[in-house]
């Protein structure tokens, strides 16, 4: 398998790991399978970069199972139900008016499982919440708790010098009202780069949110299709795909636009 370059890097190339990134990503016409092949075709980077620790707790209720479009009825469910305890349940500021700000308490159905998820301080308050828990409320329908399970731990994130798969196993919500008219312009390979570069700005809002601040450049490289899903009533253009990235992120985070309603969440991918 033969791979061509350009010559002149389009961004300025200081270190051997820059070199690296940018042979294995710069190249348009590069496949995800053919970025692989070259990775098992090179050594490993020599560079032990720094690396955050981010607090996340996980709660999964096994035997209640509900539809992907009701993450944002519990999240409802929850922002009552412990409304005394913390704003970070419904991202809202004591007023009433919303955070605009990365949720640290997220809501996601995922194979029909409700999965409740929480970061440094959000991961805090659900094990705190966790015995009391005793039943959730769909619009009317109570599920009593018969069975739950916490998970407490503390994981790496940041900047790896190696590159990892991750598929987003609910729809990725990309797009907004800005910049919607400019993606149904662009032809199907304008399309997945400016994708891309929606995808490391969502990626660095999320390190923003949760308190890393980084020094090393982002690299994305996706392949997405589009789909269409409701929200709030009104049709939207969402995404399914996966992608490949040297950020370390961990499983049923959320990615992008609305993820405390339960968009965007990933899965590292076994390689």
């Amino acid at each position: 398998m033969s791979i061509i370059f350009s010559q002149k890097p389009p961004i300025q190339i200081k270190t051997v790991r820059d070199y690296r990134l940018y042979y294995i990503f710069d190249e348009k016409t590069i496949t995800l399978n053919t970025i692989w092949d070259t990775l098992r075709n090179h050594d490993k980077l020599n560079f032990n970069l720094p690396m955050s620790q981010l607090l996340i707790t996980t709660i999964r209720f096994p035997e209640i199972k509900l539809q992907t479009r009701d993450a944002h009825k519990l999240r409802g469910f929850f922002g009552d139900y412990f409304q005394t305890h913390s704003p970070l349940l419904h991202n809202h500021y004591e007023d009433g008016t919303a955070k605009y700000k990365y949720p640290l308490v997220q809501y996601k159905v995922v194979e029909t499982v409700p999965i409740l998820l929480g970061i440094n301080e959000g991961a805090e308050l659900l094990t705190s919440l966790f015995l009391k828990i005793d039943h959730l409320n769909i619009e009317g329908k109570v599920f009593p708790v018969f069975s739950k399970n916490i998970a407490h731990q503390k994981v790496p994130s940041g900047i790896a010098d190696e590159l990892f798969e991750y598929r987003f196993i609910n729809y990725w919500m990309a797009l907004n009202t800005l910049n919607y008219k400019t993606y149904t312009n662009l032809a199907h390979e304008e399309r997945q780069q400016m994708l891309d570069k929606v995808l490391q700005n969502n990626l660095l809002s999320f390190y923003k949110g949760v308190g890393i601040w980084l020094n090393e450049r982002i690299m994305t490289k996706g392949k997405f299709e589009p789909k269409t899903s409701k929200f709030k009533n009104q049709k939207m253009i969402v995404f399914e795909g996966s992608f490949i990235s040297n950020a370390i992120l961990p499983d049923y985070v959320g990615i992008g636009k609305s993820v405390s309603r339960g968009f965007g969440v990933i899965k590292k991918m076994k390689g």
